[in-house]
């Protein structure tokens, strides 16, 4: 069975919103990083807004690591209401989101893993469906945006690793405590 991973950008008050502020962070250790999380990874999970800006800018991207072959070509699985047709290699989730996504979880026997899609996340938190958290912390405050945890939002989580980047940037990997 799989496990649905979790991995976003973040800074120190919260935000997760268009995480174009982690450009100065980005080295060779997080893109090692990336690399090894997407390559242990049978599927990418995806809200509609970061379906569309990846589906936008993915197709036309190679690299010598094959970072770019892999996010073309392994399957995606869109949660969206709004869109009636997905394309570079995705399906769409329109209805009982937490339902669809659990059984995804019995058909993989890798992780599930979602990049962004803070509404998506949303959703599959309050359903208890994330087996683990990858908060990659960036050495800013933003001061305004969406954040991971928003208002309402409740979670007991227990760290189980940490790695600090040469940038500043620390990976906390926690899991729901039990």
């Amino acid at each position: 069975m799989g496990k649905i991973i979790l991995s976003v950008y973040i800074s120190l008050d919260g935000v997760v919103e268009n995480p174009a502020w982690t450009g100065p962070y980005w080295n060779d250790e997080i893109a090692k990083f990336k690399l090894d999380e997407l390559f242990s990874s049978d599927a990418l999970l995806l809200g509609r807004v970061t379906y569309q800006g990846f589906a936008q800018a993915w197709p036309s991207m190679t690299d010598q690591q094959g970072f770019a072959d892999r996010m073309n070509t392994m399957p995606k699985f869109v949660a969206s209401q709004t869109l009636e047709t997905a394309e570079w290699n995705a399906s769409l989730i329109k209805e009982n989101i937490a339902a669809e996504v659990s059984a995804l979880k019995q058909q993989f026997s890798q992780n599930l893993l979602i990049y962004g899609s803070a509404n998506f996340v949303q959703t599959l938190m309050q359903n208890n469906l994330i087996d683990e958290y990858r908060l990659l912390v960036h050495p800013v405050v933003l001061g305004t945006g969406q954040r991971l945890f928003g208002e309402g939002s409740t979670a007991t989580l227990k760290l189980t690793a940490t790695t600090t980047f040469s940038s500043g940037v620390v990976a906390l990997t926690y899991h729901p405590a039990q």
